[in-house]
């Protein structure tokens, strides 16, 4: 089991003149976990957020971090907000230099890295969220989704263990929103421990490994999604409304269709329990497969050749690199978001389907096709588009 890095033992908080926001709440959050505190606007979700590199200190109980006590003085709390970065709601209020390069850069700046260190540190973060190039732009210049993403920069810049991100999808369409969400995911597989808060449940309940549901400053569950979300008197009493595929996997169990006692996340989780309650067979024969171009890895030509020779299969993109690869080359993508589960659906359905992704997603495509196939006993071949870049061992499971 992985090693507890933050903890909060009956923590109390109020703001002057104020009810209490924050009411004796304990919980502790694993290195390399995915946690969504989830609660309505009031629960306290910001308040707690910002406890967790110390901008607010509690009135009474600790902080923990990395087994340590927080402590409050200039030197500690520098330390702390080094090893945690915190991204602000609302961009705007987080952007403080004139350019972007200004930005991203004030962070190791004031941390004394010297000069080199600190132009090495600007370039990775700012490939990392996919702004190479963006050095001298005016930050009023840019997107929504862009400043969102120039925020995350600055943050990454200094190399945290820990990233907290405050409404992380606020003001974004649902394109930008799915882009954010992935960012975060190829960062968790990264190594950095994800800690978000938000009041949307759709979001949180596929993405995170743990929710935790708040209320009035109080904890009123803390589990896995599927059980976090899985009492709708819970739910209703924190203000929220149920998950869809919830709502609907429960709406069956109501009817008395004979269903798993695990609950669906996906889309595909969904299907693999409808599909039995039908008698009708499939119409196809066989399963797709699924290639992965590793666009870290793999020669652009040997990439460009392949699709030649396969103009209509259907092609999705994951992390920063791989959607500007496809920008770059002009591939068009039917997939940017769920990549996975949406390719295996086609396999499901007999068709081929190419994933773009990036070196830290590749392994990603292998173990949750390799669970899937466990768990449904249908096979489905993944394969690298270059040899010697993809998995040594791909096969698994058992032919249908």
């Amino acid at each position: 089991m992985s090693s507890i890095i933050l903890e909060a033992r009956d923590i109390r908080y109020r703001y002057p003149r104020s009810m209490e926001a924050i009411r004796g709440i304990s919980f502790h959050i694993r290195k390399g976990e995915k946690i969504a505190l989830v609660g309505p606007n009031g629960a306290g979700k910001s308040t707690l957020l910002m406890m967790f590199n110390g901008m607010i200190r509690p009135d009474t109980g600790i902080i923990l971090f990395d087994n340590q006590p927080v402590r409050y003085d200039t030197a500690s709390l520098r330390t702390l907000r080094k090893r945690v970065g915190f991204v602000l709601q609302n961009p705007d209020r987080q952007i403080i230099a004139p350019t972007v390069y200004q930005d991203v850069a004030f962070g190791p700046t004031n941390l004394g890295y010297p000069e080199t260190e600190v132009r090495e540190a600007v370039t990775l973060a700012l490939r990392h969220v996919g702004l190479e190039g963006f050095e001298r732009r005016p930050p009023h210049q840019l997107s929504g989704g862009e400043k969102k993403r120039v925020a995350i920069a600055g943050v990454l810049a200094m190399d945290p263990d820990v990233l907290v991100f405050d409404e992380p999808t606020g003001g974004l369409d649902p394109s930008g929103s799915e882009d954010i969400m992935e960012l975060l995911d190829e960062l968790n597989l990264e190594g950095k421990t994800v800690i978000i808060s938000t009041h949307d449940v759709e979001l949180a309940y596929p993405w995170a490994d743990r929710a935790i549901l708040l209320l009035a400053g109080t904890i009123l569950r803390e589990d896995v999604p599927e059980v976090a979300f899985g009492n709708p008197e819970f739910v209703r009493t924190a203000h929220l409304s149920l998950p869809t595929l919830l709502e609907l996997y429960i709406e069956l169990q109501k009817r008395g269709f004979p269903l798993p006692e695990k609950k669906p996340l996906t889309v595909l989780d969904m299907m693999h329990i409808i599909e039995p309650l039908f008698q009708t067979t499939c119409c196809h024969t066989g399963t797709g497969t699924i290639t992965v171009c590793n666009v870290d890895k793999d020669r652009q030509e040997l990439l460009s050749a392949w699709l030649l020779a396969r103009p209509k299969i259907p092609v999705g993109a994951m992390g920063t690199r791989a959607k500007q690869c496809a920008s770059n080359e002009h591939i068009p993508l039917d997939f940017t978001y769920g990549v996975i589960d949406k390719c295996i659906l086609k396999a499901l359905l007999g068709e081929d389907t190419l994933i773009l992704t990036t070196e830290s997603m590749v392994e990603r495509v292998y173990t949750r096709v390799d669970a899937y196939v466990t768990e449904s006993g249908i096979h489905i071949t993944v394969n690298p588009l270059a040899p010697g870049t993809g998995r040594a061992k791909k096969e698994s499971g058992r032919q249908p």
